[in-house]
């Protein structure tokens, strides 16, 4: 069979890129054909995506790419745009960071939102935008709302649609039923007619310039998870980026009260899976003080980090007080006990060692409270080249850390894709078992002191 190309239009949170994935048995390659910057605008006091500029971005990717036999779009999740009656977009999408959400609750209780959706509780999630935005002159003309990817897909197909496992992040779509939850839409005092049809991973939706668009697994998490190369059942995955997305694939939901209270999310995942996961603060904070200290050369930044003594100045990064821009190296600083003059080296250790105990945490409840042991941990996403956090998590899990590929959200976007096309056949295990044979992963071993771990593991949750 000739191999077949497919584009993955893909929107991380700093960057967007277009990947070119070609597919025949036994064959995965992957290539950029153009990457582009993601800054936020801050307008009138509020912090917005600045989409048309990602919408180039894709289409001059798509230009670069050349002919490809189908296109797939993923991104970040929970945000947002309004279209008027006649398609057009009322305003650029608001970032999840912007504050508007803060002190929003909604006339629901947390138990009962929680049986219905299966949701962790994150005051970004879409539910809290949308109550926020019904005070809006752009709410009061809205006629659909598109999420990210569905808004980059109705550009470029004319065609309107919710992509599941999208969706299921919005805290308005029943667990079980996997759409949208009209009673609980119309408790909230929202429009059902803003919320498109919801469609699978795999359907075409459009077409572009007579190249199907596929909905893929476009919350670039559940690609992402499409791209774990795991072989069986027992495995837990850290999808490490901005945020680490730390869970196991289960195929029903955990809706207990003991999973709600640990804040545990069931996300939909491609063919019916759940991510049953926790959202850890990742990277970001590493990548927002970088900023600050002026500091690109990373692979310098942490062979210093690895320097320094393990385990000696710990922070909570669940803590909230971590989630918006600016200060990050006095916030962090402050938490850990730290001097105003703690070097860059120091403050990354606290950030790291932190992170692989927060990993860890999620891990290890995540085990309990699905009653699924698992053997090993796989990394991916940007985090897998980070040399010293695999190993410290490896460390602090006592369990070996897979590492890689890197570009499993894109490999995923590809995979689904490719599946469709019928250049590759079988479910989600088939789909793995391409990544095994054709993509690089290390190994880490668990070293160090267990007990350490265990004894810095209390430390913060005390």
């Amino acid at each position: 069979m000739k191999a077949k190309a497919f584009a993955a239009v893909d929107l991380g949170a700093s960057s967007g890129r277009v990947m070119v994935g070609l597919v025949e048995p036994g064959r995965l390659a992957l290539s950029e054909a153009h990457r582009f910057g993601n800054e936020p605008v801050r307008a009138g006091g509020t912090l917005h995506w600045d989409i048309l500029r990602l919408y180039r971005g894709a289409l001059e990717g798509l230009r670069k790419a050349g002919p490809v036999d189908s296109i797939g779009i993923d991104s970040w999740a929970v945000d947002y745009g309004f279209l008027d009656a006649s398609g057009a977009l009322l305003g650029n999408p608001v970032h999840y960071r912007d504050a508007r959400t803060e002190g929003i609750s909604v006339p629901v209780p947390d138990e009962r939102l929680y049986a219905i959706t299966g949701l962790q509780k994150l005051p970004f999630n879409t539910i809290y935008q949308l109550v926020a935005a019904r005070a809006t002159p752009q709410y009061d003309v809205a006629a659909q709302m598109l999420l990210i990817p569905d808004l980059l897909a109705y550009w470029l197909t004319g065609e309107l649609g919710a992509e599941y496992t999208n969706a299921s992040t919005t805290e308005l779509v029943d667990v079980r039923t996997r759409n949208w939850s009209l009673s609980l839409i119309a408790e909230l005092g929202l429009r059902p007619s803003l919320f498109p049809e919801i469609r699978q991973p795999g359907s075409v939706t459009g077409y572009f310039g007579g190249t199907p668009v596929v909905a893929v697994g476009s919350h670039d998490t559940a690609s992402a998870v499409v791209g774990v190369p795991a072989a069986g059942e027992r495995f837990a995955y850290i999808s490490c980026g901005t945020w680490s997305l730390v869970g196991l694939e289960l195929p029903q939901p955990v809706l207990t009260a003991a999973s709600r209270e640990a804040n545990f999310t069931n996300e939909g995942g491609v063919d019916g899976t759940i991510r049953y996961l926790r959202n850890v603060m990742g990277l970001w904070p590493l990548q927002e003080a970088m900023r600050e200290w002026e500091i690109s050369d990373i692979a310098g930044l942490l062979r210093a980090a690895g320097g320094e003594p393990a385990l000696k100045h710990l922070v909570d990064l669940d803590d909230p007080v971590f989630l918006p821009p600016g200060d990050m190296v006095g916030r962090l600083t402050r938490a850990a006990g730290l001097p105003d003059d703690a070097t860059p080296a120091v403050v990354t250790r606290c950030i790291l060692d932190s992170l692989a105990l927060a990993q860890r945490s999620a891990i290890e409840q995540a085990q309990e409270l699905a009653g699924r042991a698992v053997d090993a941990v796989h990394i991916v996403g940007g985090g897998a080249r980070n040399e010293l956090l695999c190993q410290l998590t490896a460390d602090a899990c006592g369990l070996p850390v897979l590492a890689g590929p890197v570009e499993a959200t894109a490999l995923g976007n590809v995979l689904v894709q490719a599946r469709a096309a019928g250049v590759i056949g079988g479910e989600l295990a088939a789909l793995r078992a391409v990544l095994r044979e054709t993509q690089q992963i290390v190994r880490y071993e668990p070293g160090g002191d267990p007990a350490a771990w265990r004894a810095a593991a209390q430390r913060i949750t005390t």
